[in-house]
Order: C-alpha cells, then structure tokens, then sequence
C-alpha cells in the first residue's frame, strides 16, 4: 500500500539521457530495445517511485486525481522510453478505469490493492479476426451456475505474459447490437490452469520492450462475481473508459516528440554542412520551428480534452475522439519532418542520434489497446450535425478548462457519456478567442488569420449540414469523413487560443499565430502566406528553452538535458 506520496519526480528519477553510465539513459533503452526486452533498471526505478499508485484513485490509496496531473507526471518516461511507459503500467491504467467506471466497491478495492502491490492488469479487448470492431468479438462467458464459463481467444494483449489479472470483454448475447457483451475482471492465478493459457508474444516494430501476447480459454468457469458492472454493459463501460485513455494516451505522446526534437536539434547545432551548421539554414530552421508548433497544438488540445474530463464530461465522447484522432496525426507529421534534418542518420542503429529512430517506431504504435483513427472519426461523426447546429446558443467553455492553475472537481466517470451535447462549449468560443487575438495583436496577419478561420467555420457548419443520415454511419463517405479532421482542426484552434489567452504568456503571439498557421493550411491550404518572423521567433524559444533546461511543452518544465556547444 502507499502510505505517503512521494514527491520526486521522475525526470530526477531518470537523470541524464545523454550519460553513457546512466542505467536509464539513452544507451540502456537503445540496448533492451535492441534486445526486445523490457528496460529492467527503468521498470525497477518506477517500482521505487511506485508508479501504479498514478493509476490509482486517491480515495483508493493512490495518487489519481485528475487527468491532466497524470499525464504531466508520467509524460518523463514517455520522453525516455514509450515502451517502457506503456508495457510497465499504462495498460495497468487501460484495464482500471473500467473497473472504476463500473466496478463494485468490493472490485474496486480488490483492484486498488492489486495495483499497490505492484502487480500487473492487461486488458483484453482484441481479436485479430474483428479488428477495431470489438462489439463483433466471438470470445463468450456462458453462464453455468454460479460462474461464466470462458471460451475463447483474444490477441495482441500488451502485458498478456505477464500480468496478475485481465479484464477481459467477452460475448455473453448472441444478439447483435451494443448490449452483446461484458467486461469481467479475472484473478489469473485462481482460474484452473488445464483451462486457459498464455499466447506466445508477438514481435513488433515499434514499442519492442513491449510484451504483446494473448489470452486463450477452454471452457474456463470465472466466478459471477468477476462480472463488471450489469451483464451487457461491456460496451458502454469500456467507451466511458476511452475516453480517459484517448487524453492519456495522446498527452503522453506528446512526450515522445518532445524527447525526439531535442536529439534534431542537438544534431543540427552540431553538424556543419557548406560551412554552416544545420541549424543555420532556413529550411532546418524552419522545420524545427513547426515541429515545436505542433508538439504545443498537441499539447494544448489533449491537456484541453483531459481537463474537459472534469469540467465538461458530457462532451468527453467528442472532445477526447477528436484529440485521439488528430494529435497522433501532428505528432507523427512533426516526426516526419525531423525525419529530412538528420538525413542518413535516421537510419543509425547506434550513436547519438540512434534514439530519434526508436521514437519514430514507437510513436504509431502507442495506439495498442485502443481503436484507431477511423474509429475516432466514426465517433465523431453523427454528432456534429448537432454540435454544428447549438453553435450559436452554446454557452462558451469555463476559463478553468484552460488556466492549468485552476482547481479541477474531483473525477467521476459516471458523469461521462457515450454522446456529447447538447452544445460545444469549446468550438462555440472561437469567435470571441479570435477577437481577443486581434485586439491583443493588430497586424494584417492576424486580422486575415482571424477571417479565414471565422470562414472555415461557417463553411463547415454548411457542409455537416448538408450531410444525410447515411453519410454519417459506418458507410460514411471520404468526403464526410473529411468534415470529423476539420472539425478536430477547428476545435484545436480554439485550444490553443483559450490556451494563449488564459495560461502561456497572452503577450507572446508568435507561437498562437504560427499554431493557427499550421492549423489552417491542414484544411485550407496555400490560403495564407505564413510570416517568415514567426519561424525565427519560435526557433529561438526553442533553443533558449534546451540551453536552459527546460522541456518544449506547455510548461516548460525542468529536464535533466542541456545543449552541448
């Protein structure tokens, strides 16, 4: 049990990723990964910090009490190593939240304490046959007597080889529709041992520290009281959840590019081509420039989506499949870009820069556990044409969504719901944000910037509401598909703005016009000629922050990393 909160954090924990003798540096994660084994000093180092206790709710005898705080507090191991963020307890916090969400109190505390001794949960969602398409999953608990008989397999489970307990989404009708299956927390060691086993592991490209495997039953009798929540309340459970795990997953990844532009940035200062370093060209400049852009776009919409969680939990099911479905898209797109500076490099195995491939391989496949990004449009979907129409009445989001120093209510899943409305509070201030944009900055820029976003707008609103019933299901068009990105790009636009202007220095307007920049040349491109002062701008905050020290999120937070001239 955790009896006290520990107040290290882990970028102390961690140290210096540059020192060759650092049993958590950079070296020490290239080699395990190399290997495809866990980094054993990084999973002893969070033991230490007795990391599951984040996954934990206070009044549990952990430390989770709200969202945004999480991910803050996890995002160094993110920086260090994904697979090792991931594979050590991410999934342990996957699986929880349903028992939280759903669970009894005898369940919730059964799980607490399972956590706080330091064991592992993994959460069996998938099956390779079915995909992202979980409510089509064939593995059944038949109920026989007192205890729901397992039969089944389920697949591609991180942590499936070595986890104490599983939640496990199983069919128990054989009816169609969302009330087909349910969720039930297993105690492995107690299920008969002739009537399961462990799948072998499945080896990957990313996230190779990652112990991927499988669950596979032969009429395997769980006890009743394994069930989670009603039977048939798998599905509604299990998406409440995501939409914890969508902000968690997205924010964490934030820390992924944050770590890999450090490595660009410190190979482009080194590196001299025709006389000149890297870092003194204007394409290189440039790109290091967007790519900071967009870890702060990135940062401003998932921390937006996770404060949303408290604040606004009846559009949790929007906000967060939105957030889940364009920040891997910037990340990824930023990771890319990097990708062009370093040039052969990239491909090194071994070196200083051998890290950035590991990141890039690692990125993509943070979506383990999770449906997609088609899925995360089909969520979003159907509820635009409401969201597009309550515009115009919708009251406009609290300030507390944006001002990180502002108290949050407690968490409650129960509040959240499987369909947002009836208003978009976050998208129905824009107008007023860009008002306040253009008072506080009057050039020609941001009066043109304020105009075409205010158009976007409008003529999205016209396209939902052109839409037909047919256009928003699962048949969904290309082109109605299309409305969900331009949707998730406007409402990031308004992140970054309620961002600006209530928390990250509302005098500094670099870094918000060249967020909404590149957030509009996404859906309206070549409409704007980006100012060349704002690349400089951001590219000199980007190299004050790592000669001091400092992260190159929202916070600007201490790392234990410095640039070496």
């Amino acid at each position: 049990m955790v009896h006290a909160v520990l107040t290290a954090d882990l970028e102390s924990v961690f140290g210096d990723p540059f020192d060759h003798a650092n049993p958590v540096g950079h070296d020490a994660v290239l080699a395990a990964d190399e290997r495809s084994e866990p980094l054993v000093a990084g999973e002893q180092a969070l033991d230490a910090w007795q990391a599951n206790a984040e996954f934990v709710p206070a009044e549990l005898g952990g430390r989770l009490t709200t969202v945004d705080a999480l991910v803050r507090r996890l995002r160094p191991v993110f920086r260090r190593d994904a697979a090792l963020g991931l594979g050590y307890g991410v999934t342990s916090l996957m699986a929880a939240l349903n028992v939280w969400s759903g669970g009894t109190d005898a369940q919730r505390k059964q799980l607490a304490d399972t956590l706080l001794d330091g064991q592992r949960v993994c959460v069996a969602y998938h099956e390779l046959a079915h995909g992202n398409d979980v409510t089509a999953n064939e593995m059944r608990a038949v109920r026989r007597g007192m205890s729901l008989v397992l039969d089944g397999r389920k697949e591609v489970i991180n942590n499936a080889g070595r986890a104490d307990h599983a939640v496990v989404f199983a069919r128990t009708d054989e009816r169609a529709g969302g009330r087909s299956h349910s969720l039930l927390l297993v105690d492995l060691s107690e299920l008969p041992a002739d009537r399961w086993r462990r799948l072998p592991r499945y080896r990957t490209m990313g996230l190779r520290g990652c112990h991927l495997g499988g669950l596979e039953f032969h009429g395997c009798p769980a006890p009743e009281s394994a069930l989670v929540g009603d039977v048939g309340a798998g599905a509604d459970i299990a998406l409440r959840s995501f939409q914890v795990s969508r902000c968690v997953t997205a924010g964490l990844g934030v820390g992924v590019l944050d770590a890999a532009l450090f490595t660009v940035l410190r190979f482009a200062r080194g590196r001299r081509l025709y006389g000149r370093t890297v870092a003194q060209i204007p394409h290189a400049r440039s790109t290091l420039a967007g790519a900071f852009t967009d870890l702060l776009i990135a940062d401003s919409l998932s921390t937006v989506a996770a404060r949303s969680i408290h604040l606004l939990p009846a559009n949790g099911a929007v906000y967060a499949a939105a957030t889940k479905y364009l920040v891997p898209l910037l990340l990824e797109q930023a990771m890319d870009e990097l990708a062009v500076i370093l040039g052969a490099r990239f491909y090194l195995r071994e070196g200083d820069q051998a890290i950035f491939g590991k990141h890039f391989r690692d990125l993509p496949a943070l979506s383990i556990g999770h449906a997609g990004g088609v899925s995360c449009q089909l969520t979003m979907l159907p509820q635009l044409p409401q969201l597009a129409r309550s515009l115009d009445r919708a009251a406009q989001a609290p300030t507390a969504l944006f001002d990180d120093s502002a108290e949050l209510p407690k968490l409650a899943l129960d509040a959240l719901r499987l369909r947002s409305g009836p208003t978009d509070p976050v998208l129905a201030g824009l107008p007023d944000l860009l008002t306040a944009l253009r008072r506080a900055d009057r050039t020609e820029d941001t009066a043109a910037l304020a105009a075409e976003l205010l158009a976007e707008l409008a003529e999205l609103r016209y396209d939902i509401a052109a839409t037909t019933p047919h256009d928003l299901g699962v048949l969904a068009p290309p082109a109605a598909l299309a409305l969900t990105e331009r949707y998730a790009t406007l409402l990031a636009a308004a992140a970054c703005l309620g961002t600006w202007r209530h928390r990250r220095r509302s005098g500094d307007t670099a870094w918000i016009r060249l967020a909404l920049h590149r957030l509009l040349a996404r859906s309206r491109p070549g409409v704007l000629v980006q100012p060349a002062e704002l690349d400089e701008a951001l590219f000199t905050e980007l190299t004050e922050r790592a000669a001091h020290g400092q992260d190159f999120c929202l916070d600007a937070g201490r790392v234990h990393r410095q640039l070496v001239d």
